[in-house]
């Protein structure tokens, strides 16, 4: 999906495709990012556990997959958003309000179904995403401002919902709990819960006609305009989604961690965002693959779990993080010139 971002707003217009030139060389690399990454990640699992036996335990395996579960759920939603051009820094705000009431409400009525408070965190997310969406899409507010801004409220918000106080286990009803820990087909709820999110996503972003117009209205606005998209339900769809997965993460993190504070997931947005940029989503917009953002937030997640384990210094573990997300940054740039020098040659023949 990567290289194809560009001309999708042509495509839909639909022109003809014209012969294609022999791809440069770091348009090539994009083809073959996701198995660089692939690669890796392996070596760097493999390094870890020379140094640490415990990495590839069965216990430490299963607790890096549920903490990526939540983070790579957030990534998807955060992905569509990169894609138009936009950003979102209020996602940990909004997962600690969504948690916080759901949280509350079945410490209220403790023999509340799970799918219920599953569903009421989803509708908080989604409240607070079409919010998010009418200030980008309608009111025309830049999203980085607008998001910033609204992430302030959400978390004023969390903070008056609770009292100022937490939400603790022992206010939880078990069956609550238990989602965060419970298994569907063998698998646990939270892995499982994010597989139907990436199926679900990938569907969307490929093989629908509204998937193909996000990756067209990040690739190039004005054309998608000209082809007839209508770009502010599509600004207004990306924030509601990105929402209502906050909402979805709220719920599964207060579940897992059993506790809802006012300070819950703080700067967890900024993590979202490096998941998104090592998995080769463009800042610029128009790029990403969900197969992209799975592995980088693997990568994220076996960052934070191997690095203590190795006995990195807490200092150096930031800038280890830093460094490699800064790589990726720059390989995402190089890559993008290859691709756009490369859709250039095509649009001159």
């Amino acid at each position: 999906m990567d290289d194809k971002g560009s001309t999708m707003a042509a495509a839909l217009a639909g022109e003809p495709h014209a012969n294609t030139p022999k791809p440069s060389f770091s348009a090539s690399i994009a083809k073959f990012r996701e198995l660089g990454l692939l690669v890796f990640i392996i070596l760097l699992s493999v390094g870890v556990q020379l140094r640490n036996p415990s990495f590839l335990t069965w216990e430490n395996i299963n607790d890096m997959a549920t903490n990526t579960a939540i983070l790579s759920i957030l990534a998807v939603g955060m992905m569509f958003v990169i894609i138009t051009r936009g950003i979102d820094l209020s996602i940990g705000a909004t997962l600690a309000l969504s948690g916080m009431i759901a949280a509350l409400t079945v410490g209220e009525f403790p023999g509340m179904n799970p799918i219920l408070a599953i569903l009421l965190g989803m509708g908080v997310g989604l409240v607070c995403g079409i919010v998010l969406g009418f200030l980008v899409a309608k009111i025309g507010i830049l999203p980085i401002i607008a998001t910033l801004g609204m992430m302030n409220v959400f978390r004023g918000l969390t903070y008056v919902a609770g009292g100022g106080k937490w939400v603790s286990a022992h206010q939880m009803p078990a069956s609550f709990k238990d989602m965060a820990t419970g298994s569907i087909l063998g698998i646990n709820n939270l892995i499982f819960i994010a597989l139907i999110i990436y199926v679900i996503a990938y569907y969307f972003a490929n093989h629908t006609r509204t998937g193909r117009q996000i990756y067209a209205v990040g690739s190039n606005p004005e054309s998608a305009k000209i082809s007839g998209i209508n770009t502010d339900k599509i600004l207004w769809l990306v924030y509601a989604i990105m929402g209502g997965l906050s909402g979805l993460a709220g719920v599964l993190w207060v579940a897992k961690f059993a506790s809802a504070q006012g300070d819950t997931a703080s700067g967890y947005e900024l993590s979202v965002i490096a998941a998104c940029v090592l998995g080769g989503v463009s800042i610029a917009g128009g790029s990403g693959k969900i197969s992209g953002i799975i592995l980088g937030s693997v990568l994220l997640g076996i960052m934070n779990n191997a690095l203590p384990l190795i006995n990195v210094s807490p200092f150096w573990q930031n800038g280890i993080q830093g460094a490699i997300i800064l790589i990726a940054v720059l390989v995402n740039a190089i890559v993008k010139r290859g691709v756009d020098r490369n859709n250039l040659m095509r649009r001159k023949i």
